[in-house]
């Protein structure tokens, strides 16, 4: 366990902290879905994951909520990274762009999210999915709310 203060870093300082140590002790959606956090800077964060059969659709592809819960990750992340420490962040809106079909063999998916606007009340951020090759999966946008100390 962890003797660490969250609520005393700020949004980059937690992130780059998270990256680095890769705390069991903290339940996420990245551990359930074997992200890898690849890069952290200030407004931008990028995460990676190998497919697997688990997250099949009936069709035997890649499920879409795949990808949408990278581009959730990515994107509010990326707005994480700009807030100060106490200051906290929730998604408003989700907007997926679904461009083609992953198998579930291990291929790479890489996501990308970077902030477009870091407003006071209001963030946004664009992002997108990549398979291996480079190839357009999926991109999206987002809107989140900014929550003071008090949550």
């Amino acid at each position: 366990m962890y003797n660490v203060d969250r609520s005393a870093m700020s949004g980059l300082e937690l992130l780059r902290w998270v990256q680095k140590e890769r705390p069991a002790d903290i339940p996420n959606i990245g551990r359930l879905l074997g992200m890898q956090i690849d890069e952290v800077e200030y407004g931008r964060f990028v995460v990676s994951l190998e497919t697997q059969p688990d997250f099949a659709n009936p069709m035997g592809f890649v499920h879409g909520g795949i990808a949408a819960t990278l581009l959730d990750s990515v994107l509010g992340s990326a707005v994480h990274t700009t807030l100060p420490a106490g200051v906290s962040h929730s998604t408003l809106e989700l907007k997926v762009n679904y461009i083609r079909a992953v198998q579930t063999d291990g291929q790479k998916l890489i996501a990308e999210g970077n902030i477009v606007h870091a407003g006071r009340r209001t963030a946004t951020a664009e992002g997108k999915v990549l398979d291996s090759r480079g190839k357009l999966v999926a991109h999206g946008t987002t809107t989140c709310i900014i929550l003071g100390p008090e949550g």
